[in-house]
């Protein structure tokens, strides 16, 4: 295989000395020059003119797109193609999804800054710099500096790069040589990397198996079957009360309701039915009162129940005076809190529902005692 030079090197002793040296080799018309050190050395890069490195672009950008992407892709999956309301929160809950927009980021921008590093920066797969083989490289890695003075055109001269290295302070140099085909991967160097990947694949998977078949348990990983857990009406230690089921915390509001603000039905008298008396809101109003209120009441609310005798309450004929004349408040109170034998349906129904079984009821209470301006 016939061989071409690829440049000289020259050794320096410190690395002062090699930025000294860096200017005044480019003035004697040697513009292609690299520097090899054991430790990066600070004005290295802007003594030789080199760009600086763009992977950190690239590994923003990218990071950027993988948060996009992972946002695009959960906004889809959340909002428009199968939509799910989880814990009362909007389809597209954004907040919900940093965490895996923070993972695709991390993704993206890894992949990059590695990918990028060796196949566009570094030009990998490239084996087997001239370079490496270079007697020079044994004082590379512990303690000399070296210029090297590359080969870029037909009429280069040897003689006059090594002239140049030493005349800026060089205490040697070495010439190197590279083949005259340049860098290539043969057909016996890609097979015999397949074969190592493939060999280190079935190696650590066969490990891992056998590994996780004779040790299935090592403390401290579990496994989540098998965790210690809590499960529902079981007693617990951990409280002092010993019940592993707790009350929530006094004070604690459910997401999406609001409390009533009174505490007595006398109280609740003052309030107001915040809903307006439109078709819309009777609509709700009948709703609620057919599902839960007419199997007692009636349909038009005068007690006249659905029921058998052997429920044994008396429910309220709503239409007497005494209901006519409650606030709106009053009945509201009834509703949310229950009265005598009938339950609270502050579970079954919401605050606007309740309000509107209200109006209904009113419209009921109307229909059966109607007015002589109601007859015209």
């Amino acid at each position: 295989m016939s061989e071409r030079t690829f440049g000289v090197l020259g050794i320096f002793a410190t690395a002062d000395e090699l930025i000294v040296a860096i200017p005044q080799v480019k003035a004697r018309g040697f513009d292609r020059i690299e520097a090899y050190t054991p430790y990066p050395v600070h004005g290295m890069d802007e003594a030789l003119g080199l760009r600086r490195s763009p992977l950190a672009g690239m590994v923003m950008v990218m990071g950027a797109l993988g948060a996009v992407t992972a946002l695009f892709f959960q906004w889809w999956m959340s909002a428009v193609d199968y939509p799910i309301v989880t814990g009362g929160k909007a389809p597209f809950s954004w907040q919900a999804f940093v965490p895996i927009m923070f993972e695709i980021t991390v993704l993206f921008a890894t992949f990059t800054a590695g990918l990028g590093m060796l196949l566009l920066l570094n030009k990998l797969p490239y084996f087997g710099h001239p370079v490496l083989g270079a007697k020079a490289m044994a004082g590379i890695t512990r303690d000399r500096f070296v210029l090297g003075v590359e080969s870029n055109r037909k009429d280069f001269n040897e003689s006059e790069a090594a002239a140049a290295l030493l005349a800026s302070g060089a205490l040697s140099t070495e010439l190197v040589t590279a083949s005259a085909e340049g860098p290539s991967m043969s057909a016996e160097f890609i097979l015999r990397a397949l074969l190592g990947i493939v060999t280190a694949c079935a190696v650590s998977g066969l490990t891992m198996y056998w590994a996780i078949k004779l040790f299935p348990i090592l403390p401290p990983m579990v496994h989540m079957q098998i965790q210690p857990k809590l499960n529902p009406q079981e007693a617990d230690a951990f409280f002092k009360d010993g019940h592993g089921m707790q009350l929530p915390v006094p004070g604690t509001v459910a997401r999406g309701y609001l409390p009533l603000g009174v505490s007595s039905p006398d109280e609740a008298a003052a309030l107001a039915n915040p809903l307006p008396r439109s078709i819309e809101v009777l609509a709700l109003g009948r709703a609620g009162y057919m599902n839960h209120c007419v199997v007692c009441h009636g349909a038009v609310g005068d007690g006249q129940m659905t029921l058998t005798s052997a429920y044994g309450a008396k429910p309220a004929n709503l239409q007497g005076q005494q209901f006519r004349d409650y606030p709106d408040g009053r009945l509201y109170w009834s509703i949310a809190m229950g009265k005598n034998a009938m339950p609270s349906y502050a579970a079954d129904l919401t605050d606007d529902e309740r309000w509107a079984v209200v109006h209904y009821v009113r419209a009921l209470q109307r229909a059966q005692n109607a007015l002589p301006g109601d007859l015209k």
